[in-house]
């Protein structure tokens, strides 16, 4: 009896199906600089970059949410919303240029372009001389969808990087 018991329990156990649950992670802790073309401006939107290899990070911060004076707490941009965060494969290795030249370059090519579906971008803001001022930028709960509807949440994302502006 046991031993129908344990074949039971193994077909149970070895024979549930996850739905082809892929998880995948975004993970760019380990890219410390983040990047962007254009001079960092607190009245125009601004757009930033991470790259890894054949993956980018870019973040979009919407006019005003920069602001050349110190906060005490953070400054929260809704995404999707007034902020926007994707995040891109490419065919092969992508550089600044790709982002940056004008026209962008035929190659590499995107494969993939997932937009951020929730989450939220927090700003703090600092300054030593208040003419140059350093903005902290964290990612909190940001959650992608991939194409096959497959929910990619990334909660190794928190610190995102510092800019500055001004001087």
């Amino acid at each position: 009896m046991k031993k129908y018991l344990f074949i039971g329990c193994s077909i149970l156990f070895f024979g549930c199906n996850d739905g082809d649950l892929q998880i995948e992670t975004v993970n760019f802790d380990s890219i410390d600089t983040v990047q962007n073309c254009n001079v960092l401006s607190v009245s125009t939107s601004n757009v930033l970059f991470k790259i890894n290899g054949d993956e980018a990070l870019i973040v979009t911060l919407p006019s005003g949410l920069l602001k050349n004076t110190v906060t005490t707490t953070d400054i929260e941009s809704a995404v999707p919303g007034n902020s926007q965060v994707s995040y891109r494969i490419f065919s092969d290795k992508v550089t600044s240029a790709y982002f940056c030249d004008s026209p962008p370059p035929l190659t590499p090519t995107v494969l993939e372009e997932i937009e951020a579906q929730g989450g939220s971008i927090l700003v703090t803001t600092s300054s030593t001389d208040n003419i140059t001022f350093t903005h902290s930028i964290k990612l909190s709960g940001i959650t992608f969808l991939n194409e096959n509807g497959s929910r990619i949440t990334d909660l190794q994302i928190n610190e995102f990087g510092t800019i500055t502006t001004g001087g």
